[in-house]
């Protein structure tokens, strides 16, 4: 489709500094590619659902491997550890590769590791899956959100980011229950066994839908650790690493919270209020982060810590924890778009590079929240949980608003307003 001169500028200008140099002029067309970004949404979805199925199968899974449910529990963290150890190396090792070729790659590792995790009748066999799995996740998430941006035309970016990232609380609004009452009327094994079918189909959803681009070459490439030193770049991954960190505080224990609560019976609705605000927020964000990222995410921090203040205060009021909890998935849905989108244009070469850090520290801080709350759980009780989260985002509000010039800047690179 034809564009006039100043939108060919402006795209012009947008790719020398936010895509590597072989996406160049790969982006002609105006309109969103919808059927390869719910290939990708779908990706995404099932990288979110496998690494948390477990968590509503546990009973199950440990009784047949013979070992505690604390034991089995480590099949969740086994997996964020295999991403956080592997998403770095493992980016920059493929780098040069071709981009559908490497989607295809993590996929099929999800494949095989949900295969086996289906058909194991050994707890070591199982685990060594389950890293599998999360080293797969590690490749995939490293490239999906600048695969999203490398199809798209500037302006449609931040809208096929938020497709993509959709399937992160369909995942857990939705994909979570169903496999566990797939698990309940069949098997916890039929579970695994249907993420693979589905697996499966997205490799030909991808092959016939997903347009190919090449890897960076050797000469191109920033090293990892010298992608620090991009401006914007660290505050956006502080921003991640604290943010996260906080999330996952109080979304871990949110069951114990409730139940300290009196809301035990209600643990499902305020989780399905939570899930479906996040697709709100991804709507919203996607609609508009092409020229108000900057605002999207000091409003989403606020958002969750105005939704921990209450939870902190007045959660003694059914009604108010609801309220609470919508806040929460209005501020929490599109903050992977949000802070995926200001790594890779902070990023801009090196968006790849970038987004492995993201990756790795986001997992971490999943790792590191469990702990945390558990802590702040054990020592304190439930209700100082709330508290914590909005200790936390207090300092990254503070990083948001200080990177105004890098990081989460007053306009992106390629907008005119």
């Amino acid at each position: 489709m034809p564009t006039t001169p100043g939108v060919r500028k402006r795209t012009t200008t947008f790719r020398r500094t936010e895509l590597p140099a072989s996406s160049r002029a790969e982006t002609g067309d105006r309109k969103l590619p919808v059927a390869a970004l719910l290939a990708l949404a779908t990706a995404v979805f099932i990288t979110s659902l496998t690494e948390t199925l477990p968590a509503g199968l546990l009973p199950a899974m440990s009784a047949d491997l013979r070992v505690s449910g604390s034991a089995m529990g480590q099949s969740v963290t086994i997996y964020a550890i295999g991403t956080a150890l592997t998403a770095i190396p493992l980016t920059a090792a493929t780098a040069g590769w071709r981009r559908r070729r490497l989607l295809l790659t993590a996929m099929a590792g999800f494949a095989l590791a949900n295969t086996v995790t289906a058909v194991s009748t050994n707890y070591p066999l199982t685990m060594v899956a389950r890293f599998v799995a999360g080293v797969a996740a590690g490749l995939a998430w490293a490239m999906l959100a600048g695969y999203a941006r490398r199809m798209t035309p500037v302006h449609l970016q931040g809208k096929a980011i938020a497709i993509a990232m959709a399937g992160i609380p369909v995942a857990l609004s939705l994909g979570v229950p169903a496999g566990t009452f797939l698990g309940e009327a069949l098997s916890w094994q039929a579970a695994f066994l249907v993420m693979t079918v589905l697996t499966v189909v997205l490799l030909g959803w991808i092959t016939a839908t997903v347009p190919d681009y090449p890897g960076q070459r050797a000469e191109g490439r920033t090293p990892m650790l010298r992608t620090l030193h991009i401006p914007g770049v660290a505050p956006v991954l502080l921003v991640t690493l604290v943010f996260v960190l906080a999330h996952t505080i109080l979304y871990t224990y949110v069951a114990t919270f409730l139940g300290r609560l009196g809301m035990g019976d209600s643990i499902d609705l305020v989780l399905l209020v939570f899930g479906a605000t996040c697709l709100l927020s991804i709507w919203i964000v996607g609609a508009n982060i092409h020229r108000r990222l900057r605002t999207l995410t000091i409003a989403s921090t606020l958002l969750v810590a105005v939704a921990a203040a209450i939870l902190a205060v007045l959660a003694e009021s059914p009604a108010l924890v609801y309220a609470a909890v919508t806040l929460w998935g209005l501020g929490w849905g599109g903050a992977p778009t949000l802070l995926q989108t200001a790594v890779g244009d902070a990023g801009g070469e090196s968006a790849d590079a970038a987004q492995a850090m993201l990756v790795t520290l986001w997992n971490a801080a999943m790792a590191g929240g469990g702990v945390a709350g558990g802590l702040v759980l054990d020592i304190l009780g439930p209700l100082l949980l709330p508290w914590s989260v909005l200790a936390l985002l207090m300092p990254v509000l503070v990083v948001v608003i200080a990177a105004r010039a890098h990081g989460f800047p007053s306009r992106r690179a390629g907008t005119t307003a």
